[in-house]
């Protein structure tokens, strides 16, 4: 699958993918669907630790499906909600957005209780980055479960630790 860009700048592979992504929301949208399984509009909007405005998530949501990175399915639950899932584009940013953590680890003032799964990903390797996709791409694509033991369970037991703490 190929992203969808709108006009692009030029055909340079960083420019394109900043131009992709660059902006403040989308990789934030991202992250609460990878690592929070935040599926659906309301849960993406509550759960914001930034707190995105609902005008500005619908807009975002509606970017990233027109993009590529996300699909939306009826949920088959009530007539009026839907279902946010990755596409395999946004699966293989995991080794990307791992780095981007790690970067901010070593040179932001981050905080411990959001700053523990970028450490254990960042920990953990591109193995486990690997289990991770693969866990993914069970949850959002429907693939077949790995069998190996879940990423998404440890780094919210570690989360919920620290938070607890």
């Amino acid at each position: 699958m190929t992203i969808h860009i709108d006009d692009p700048r030029s055909g340079c592979p960083i420019n394109l993918t900043i131009q992709a992504l660059g902006d403040r929301w989308s990789l934030i949208v991202i992250r609460d669907v990878m690592f929070g399984n935040r599926r659906h509009f309301r849960e993406l909007l509550g759960g914001s630790e930034e707190g995105i405005a609902s005008n500005i998530l619908a807009d975002r949501l509606k970017k990233l499906v027109a993009a590529g990175f996300l699909a939306i399915t009826d949920d088959p639950s009530h007539k009026q909600k839907h279902i946010y899932s990755l596409t395999e584009p946004a699966i293989q940013l995991v080794p990307l957005i791992v780095q981007l953590g790690a970067w901010g680890r070593r040179h932001l003032p981050v905080t411990p209780v959001l700053a523990i799964r970028a450490q254990l990903l960042e920990e953990g390797g591109p193995e486990m980055w690997a289990d991770f996709m693969d866990e993914l791409r069970t949850t959002h694509l429907g693939a077949t479960p790995s069998g190996r033991p879940s990423v998404a369970m440890r780094l919210r037991a570690a989360y919920e630790a620290i938070k607890a703490s």
